[in-house]
């Protein structure tokens, strides 16, 4: 993972990323908010497919960024993510959730 290149969705409104939260009943999730898994790509024309297919009528709102392993564990602090979600098929969609060693 760490001399990867990864792909990431981002909103051009806010700066926020595309992010995977587990199901929690709406009172919990009131007093303790998830920060989620950071959702992950292996490649470009993966991470349009998965705004083409879900989210076609948003997709305009969102850009793709890269970033190489080595920055991940950064950002996944930086933005408190728990860990990352790796989309195997984007069209499905496939996801891999792999949690965040707390003393990374």
């Amino acid at each position: 993972m760490y001399s990867q290149i990864y792909y990431l969705v981002r909103s051009k409104l806010d700066g926020s990323y595309l992010a995977a939260h587990l199901n929690r009943s709406s009172e919990t999730a009131d007093q303790n908010p998830d920060p989620g898994y950071l959702l992950v790509f292996s490649e470009h024309f993966d991470a349009l497919s998965y705004l083409n297919t879900h989210g076609s009528d948003v997709a305009h709102q969102f850009g793709v960024e890269s970033i190489p392993g080595s920055q991940l564990d950064s950002l996944l602090k930086r933005w408190g993510f728990v860990g990352v979600g790796v989309v195997q098929d984007p069209l499905l969609p496939k996801v891999e959730f792999l949690t965040r060693q707390t003393d990374w």
